[in-house]
């Protein structure tokens, strides 16, 4: 299967887990509303059986963020992860919006078009809120919904009002420093050794596509995801969050919120993991999963 959409740069990568990721990805034109011209959108497909699961990556991440987590709930269920509009290796096509809604209309003609049926709509970071988000408008699409460390419940500062020239440009290069992006990854984790080299190579792959910069520019530029607050009481999915107890990226706060403000939800702690569970507790995260 050619992956010829993807950097040379794979070859940099050791993790057993991220070759054998890297070696599944796929890439389809998905037809959308939201351009004449089909949209090459990349994801992976793995296992069988059961009801179909799907995840959602954070912000400027890729499916590359599910390669330790993917193949564990494949072992049981139809599994897929989609890299969303403007993120990951899926191409941004001049002309299209970077938002919230948009995000939200590409990844119903992905659903629409390869998967059919009700899933399980997994959504880690800010990709929980593309999951609440998706999940509040296509309700007969989503039978049950997983937050992982979630965003959507705290307003992030709207810092894209200053993003005009240069300082759009500025803020993508610094975002994209591989020591900025090595601090990141230092606070995700609880425990620091799993900002190995492999990860960095995985957390950087994606920065290579064509128009990372603008599409990173104008998402930010868009507001992002905002606080979804009296909408969550609408979410009738039963919803499983998950949270690392040693957050230091959203810190746990909104944890509790979560819980409170989702009426049919359970909230699970996971012990000794930072922001990213599936990353550091994808055995006892995938469990959890298929318990749901």
């Amino acid at each position: 299967m050619s992956t010829n959409f993807l950097p040379t740069e794979i070859a940099h990568l050791t993790e057993s887990t991220s070759i054998a990721l890297a070696q599944s990805i796929e890439q389809m034109a998905i037809s959308t509303s939201l351009s004449k011209q089909p949209i090459p959108t990349t994801y992976v497909r793995q296992g069988s059986g059961g009801t179909p699961i799907l995840l959602l990556h954070g912000f400027d991440s890729s499916v590359f963020e599910f390669r330790r987590l993917l193949p564990l709930l494949a072992a049981e269920n139809e599994t897929w992860a989609v890299d969303l509009l403007g993120f990951g290796f899926t191409e941004r096509l001049a002309g299209i919006p970077f938002s919230p809604a948009a995000i939200k209309t590409h990844l119903y003609y992905f659903w629409k078009t390869l998967i059919k049926e009700p899933i399980i709509l997994v959504g880690a970071s800010m990709g929980g809120a593309a999951a609440i988000d998706f999940s509040l408008e296509y309700p007969e699409a989503v039978k049950k919904l997983v937050l992982i460390d979630s965003a959507g419940f705290t307003t992030p500062p709207n810092i894209g009002k200053f993003l005009f020239p240069p300082l759009g440009y500025l803020a993508t290069a610094f975002l994209s420093n591989p020591k900025i992006r090595q601090r990141i990854s230092i606070n995700a984790y609880h425990d620091k050794s799993f900002a190995s080299l492999d990860a960095q190579v995985c957390a950087a792959l994606h920065l290579k596509s064509q128009g990372w910069h603008q599409a990173l520019i104008a998402f930010t530029k868009s507001g992002g995801y905002s606080c979804f607050g009296e909408k969550l009481s609408q979410i009738q999915q039963p919803t499983l969050i998950l949270w690392g107890e040693s957050d230091r990226i959203l810190g746990t706060g909104d944890a509790y919120k979560f819980k409170e403000a989702i009426a049919n939800s359970q909230l699970i702690w996971i012990k000794h993991c930072g922001h990213v569970p599936h990353l550091e507790q994808p055995q006892i995260t995938a469990m959890h999963i298929l318990k749901a």
